[in-house]
């Protein structure tokens, strides 16, 4: 690690061409403010438009910036992973680079940290530019979370956030596929404060994160810090278990005493014979995916892989 380097900003970007410049022009001001060494550090994830020579050229007018190319895209997760473990600083800085997450706020998340805090995550007031659906979604989805999880994970947070360098080389040691930063960096602790902050409209492009991906995003969350939807299906097997006798007890009894009232049920037998055969492919779903991700795991491949980083030393 290079000592003189106090702190280190690291953004992955796939196909964000239009916001690059602006993004290192805001973080530049910023940064240059609070009188420290810095670097930033641009992760290019695969992108297909011009992100990789626009940065490439914001590196080449300013050895502060440094490129990391990936070989291909390998996800946001595994590219903020690789742009982590190629950052220098004392304290590194997770932010995208389609200034929704506002570079000023990194002034404060500096402030805490020197006075003591090791990680200083940003906490969204408010979040303009995005639909009813999407803001009522994330809501459920952090309190869910929150629920489900064993790990303190704060509400309305991202991965915008500061961490000390002890707390990067924890989660460097944490290498699972189907990564969860913000959830890793609850999970190894430390001193950490909450930096609240209004969420602004993208600059330019389109969002990254389209309902799919946010659905797959929540997944990858709730499975890799929780077991509790094993324990809910198990949970339902033993109700539906307990239920199903009670029925059947339910439905000796009036066989027997009143067989003159009994009527042959085949569209209610049918209907339990579907709703059963759902529950228990259903069942076998959750725990697929559970399987899928120890088949993912035990592979061993790496996160990522980088084809080149781009760095130029000041010229003399």
């Amino acid at each position: 690690m290079n000592r003189e380097i106090e702190i280190s900003i690291v953004a992955a970007c796939h196909n964000e061409q239009e916001c690059l410049p602006e993004f290192v022009r805001r973080t530049s001001a910023v940064l240059r403010g609070l009188n420290a060494p810095y670097e930033i550090v641009i992760v290019d994830d695969g992108s297909v438009d011009r992100s990789l020579s626009i940065a490439c050229d914001l590196a080449k007018n300013d050895p502060r910036v440094k490129v990391v190319e990936l070989s291909r895209n390998f996800g946001h997760q595994c590219a903020v992973t690789a742009g982590m473990d190629v950052a220098q600083g004392r304290a590194v800085v997770l932010i995208d680079a389609d200034l929704q997450d506002p570079p000023e706020v990194i002034a404060e998340m500096v402030a805490q940290w020197r006075q003591g805090s090791d990680v200083v995550y940003g906490q969204r007031r408010s979040r303009k530019g995005e639909s009813a659906a999407k803001l009522a979604t994330a809501h459920a989805f952090y309190r869910i979370l929150r629920w489900a999880t064993h790990v303190n994970i704060p509400v309305d947070t991202g991965d915008f956030r500061l961490m000390d360098r002890r707390v990067v080389d924890a989660i460097g040691k944490m290498r699972e596929h189907h990564r969860f930063i913000r959830g890793m960096t609850s999970w190894v602790g430390f001193k950490q404060t909450a930096v609240p902050y209004d969420r602004v409209e993208r600059f330019a492009g389109e969002t990254k994160y389209p309902f799919r991906k946010m659905f797959l995003f929540s997944i990858d969350a709730v499975t890799s810090f929780s077991v509790v939807p094993l324990r809910l299906m198990a949970m339902v097997g033993f109700i539906t278990m307990v239920l199903s006798a009670l029925l059947s007890a339910v439905i000796v009894f009036v066989r027997l005493l009143y067989p003159e009232h009994f009527l042959p049920g085949f569209p209610a037998v049918a209907l339990l014979v579907v709703f059963f055969g759902g529950l228990n492919l259903f069942s076998l779903g959750v725990v697929g995916e559970y399987v899928g991700r120890i088949y993912e795991e035990i592979k061993n491949r790496p996160l990522y892989l980088i084809h080149r980083v781009h760095h130029w030393e000041p010229k003399e």
